[in-house]
């Protein structure tokens, strides 16, 4: 284990937050509940967000922007959506500052009040709804599929980095239906792109569900989310898609002739993730050394670190190594030589390892007499002699290799930790010890959901999709109940 790094065993919270800052994702800022994503970090967005906007536009969907800014009044209109966000909302009542005339400094210009304040986007539901009554006239303007990359604000008391923070980065897909059946198929379509991308890209196996009314989205008449485990046995919402039927459209008076010439209410859906993927990436796999990042997204997958003693043999690893290079970007895989000469090699190992980079390549001069190269892969520590003739192809296998591993690992992790049980001792105990999703009986109501959330921290993460219908009786109540949930305690 790195001197650097808390054991996960010792105190996991500040084993993430480690990782998180000693890795080089992000810092701290100097507003309060807000973090500095740094260039690592923000590399590994970039990583997400290219395969996640391909996967957009390969549906159909096109990009766009809205204000950061939505007057007040829009909010009141949807009166659930405003009564889920209210407590989060930053507003803006002043647009000018000036000298305190007494002294004190920069002060708010009290003649520079707002007509109607403004709300630092929260979500954008309500603007992009009202701008939406302008473009929607006839079936013909539908369906109309917008995604926004964005930030948003949510006032959040209690932050942790990437995981919940007053301002984060997202996507916010929006779009507008002629009926209901397509805006579901569009709510359920967006789920699987999800899915796949959390699996086939971040390695991490999830589980598609609905929410419980409880659980739902402000404003959604459903919500469909997938729900991933980290290595704590909590856990963590990894996206959403939600159907909201008509009631933004009715909210925002968004009406179109339908195909009979009759006027229709819109069906509307919306779907997100944001940088909390990256929480969840650091939590779904990595160890009490460092990050462990996936192939597939990971900034940087392979380095390459040259060992010598004199100029004339790190003139001939050089040449050797800028072919390599050379070879492997050719290939499409994002390799780096360094070759700073003021760290030593060991100093190098250490630091990718620590940031998770997959594959690492050292290459000294005897390797080079020898035709070999040592291979060392991150995500279980061995290492192997691998020709220098072929190596391109070599570290391409070895990359899928990787990726498929790490998936592997987390899914039996998550396998495992899925505990069916009977009674309120089980479940609390369960809890308690193994973690993790625990399987159960519930009646059905929101007042038997809130009451097992009070008594234990655990929340019904969801109702899973295709779900076996198999009748017991609530784990609380003792009522009957026609399928299991999946509870857990979560980010």
């Amino acid at each position: 284990m790195s001197k650097e790094i808390t054991a996960r065993s010792e105190d996991y919270s500040q084993w993430y937050n480690d990782l998180v800052l000693k890795g080089g994702l992000a810092d701290y800022s100097a507003v309060k509940g807000c973090m500095v994503i740094k260039p690592y970090g923000f590399g590994l967005w970039e990583g997400m967000r290219d395969v996640l906007d391909k996967k957009f536009k390969d549906t159909g969907h096109q990009n766009a922007y809205f204000p950061l800014f939505i007057p007040k009044s829009f909010l009141s209109k949807e009166a659930a959506h405003i009564e889920g966000f209210a407590k989060e909302c930053a507003v803006v009542t002043h647009y000018r500052l000036k000298n305190d005339p007494n002294g004190g400094g920069v002060i708010v210009d009290p003649e520079a009040k707002l007509e109607e304040e403004l709300i630092v986007r929260p979500t954008s539901e309500t603007i992009i709804w009202n701008t939406y009554k302008s473009w929607i006239q006839s079936h013909r303007d539908l369906p109309l599929l917008i995604n926004q990359w964005a930030n948003v604000v949510r006032w959040e008391m209690r932050t942790r980095l990437f995981l919940r923070t007053a301002e984060f980065l997202w996507q916010e897909g929006h779009t507008a239906h002629a009926t209901a059946q397509e805006a579901v198929a569009e709510t359920r379509q967006m789920l699987d792109v999800y899915a796949d991308f959390a699996e086939n890209w971040m390695a991490m196996p999830v589980i598609k569900g609905v929410k419980t009314p409880n659980e739902r989205f402000a404003g959604a008449v459903d919500t469909y989310c997938i729900e991933a485990l980290m290595q704590d046995g909590k856990a963590l919402q990894a996206g959403t898609s939600h159907f909201l039927g008509q009631n933004f459209a009715k909210a925002f008076d968004v009406q179109f002739t339908n195909k009979e010439n009759k006027l229709e209410y819109v069906w509307a859906t919306s779907w997100g993730v944001s940088t909390r993927l990256i929480g969840a990436l650091v939590m779904a796999h990595s160890d009490d050394d460092g990050l462990i990042l996936p192939p597939r997204i990971a900034p940087l997958q392979v380095v390459i670190v040259p060992i010598y003693k004199n100029e004339e043999q790190k003139a001939r690893i050089d040449e050797k190594v800028n072919a390599l290079v050379a070879e492997l970007k050719q290939a499409g895989i994002r390799v780096k030589y360094d070759d700073a000469d003021h760290a030593r090699p060991g100093w190098k190992f250490a630091e990718y390892e620590l940031k998770g980079v997959p594959v690492r390549i050292a290459l000294g001069a005897r390797d080079l007499e020898n035709n070999v190269a040592e291979v060392a892969r991150r995500d279980n520590k061995t290492k192997e002699s691998l020709s220098l003739d072929g190596l391109t192809g070599a570290i391409q296998l070895l990359l899928e290799d990787i990726q498929q591993n790490m998936y592997n690992k987390a899914k039996t992790y998550r396998d495992e930790h899925i505990t069916p049980v009977d009674t309120w001792e089980e479940f609390v105990a369960t809890l308690d010890g193994k973690a993790g999703f625990v399987a159960a009986h519930w009646d059905g109501t929101p007042e038997t959901e809130e009451a097992i959330k009070e008594k234990t921290k655990a929340t019904i993460r969801c109702i899973p999709l295709n779900n076996p219908q198999s009748p017991g009786q609530c784990i609380l109540t003792g009522k009957p109940s026609k399928e299991r949930v999946l509870f857990a305690r979560a980010y």
